[in-house]
């Protein structure tokens, strides 16, 4: 069943994390399709849709959230791409994690920075690139 919500929502998932996104929600649909639709109407169709911060802020709060957290490189990789996808640039990216070291310390920096690299690899970029 599609709504406002979950339209305004897919068409900002898509615009975010495209293809990445599609998996996540399509990976739910057998094991929790409550879940996948929340994804979809409550965090792109309200959250990301809000006035107020550009994606590209977004992806940077959203990649700092998640590392902080720890334990999260999944999703991690997901935003990563998304951030790419929204017009950040590696070397942007990479300063936003190192900026996160004096809160959440070493480990998760670390770990955020191997995820990070291992997504520009995919993708065939170097950190460097800005």
């Amino acid at each position: 069943m599609t709504n406002e919500r979950f339209e305004r929502g897919w068409e900002k998932l898509m615009e975010v994390d495209g293809e990445g996104g599609a998996r996540v929600v399509e990976s739910l649909k057998n094991i929790a399709p409550d879940l996948a639709r929340y994804v979809v109407e409550f965090a792109f169709g309200d959250i990301y849709s809000r006035e107020g911060l550009s994606l590209k802020e977004r992806q940077l709060i959203t990649i700092s959230s998640l590392l902080t957290q720890g334990g999260c490189e999944p999703q991690l990789t997901v935003h990563l791409n998304a951030a790419l996808n929204v017009g950040l640039t590696p070397g942007e990216i990479v300063e936003g994690i190192l900026h996160c070291i004096p809160y959440t310390g070493f480990p998760r920096v670390l770990n955020a920075m191997l995820t990070a690299k291992s997504v520009f690899q995919e993708r065939g970029i170097l950190a460097a690139e800005s």
